[in-house]
C-alpha cells in the first residue's frame, strides 16, 4: 500500500506554512549526504534513510525524486528536514545556473523519470 505524500511530510508542503518561511528548494538544488547523515543512516525512518543513502553521490532534487520514485515536494520537505538536522548538505544553484544547458537537461531528464500517479514514468505515457 502506498502512502499519500502528505502523510510522509506530516502535512507540510515545500515553501508552505511550515513555520520556516523559507521558499521551496529549487528542483536543480544539489544534495549530498554528510558524514553525520551517513553515521545516522541505520537510525533514520524509511524515506529519510533512502534519501541519505541515495545521496552518497551529489544529485539534484529532481534526480533524487525520480530515482526513489517519490513525489518531488516530499523530497523537498524531507531534504529540508535532513539539512536542518545536518544530515544532508544542500547546494542551491546561483541564478545563472538555470541558464546552463547541461543542468537544464539533467533536470528535464529527472522530471521525466518521476512517476505519475499510476507509477509510470512521465516520459513513457501511452499515446
Amino acid at each position: 500500500m502506498a502512502l499519500r505524500p502528505f502523510l510522509l511530510t506530516a502535512g507540510r508542503v515545500a515553501g508552505g506554512s511550515n513555520g520556516s518561511g523559507d521558499p521551496p528548494l529549487p528542483l536543480e538544488t544539489q544534495v549530498v549526504a554528510t558524514a553525520e547523515g551517513l553515521a545516522a543512516l541505520d537510525g533514520l525512518a524509511f524515506e529519510r534513510q533512502a534519501i541519505v543513502a541515495a545521496c552518497r553521490v551529489p544529485q539534484s532534487l529532481a534526480e533524487l525524486a525520480a530515482r526513489l520514485r517519490l513525489h518531488l515536494n516530499v523530497v523537498r520537505v524531507i531534504a529540508g528536514d535532513l539539512h536542518s538536522a545536518r544530515q544532508l548538505a544542500v547546494y542551491v544553484p546561483q541564478a545563472n545556473t538555470a541558464q546552463d544547458v547541461s543542468v537544464l537537461r539533467r533536470v528535464i531528464d529527472g522530471l521525466r523519470a518521476v512517476p505519475d500517479s499510476r507509477g509510470l514514468p512521465r516520459g513513457n505515457r501511452p499515446a
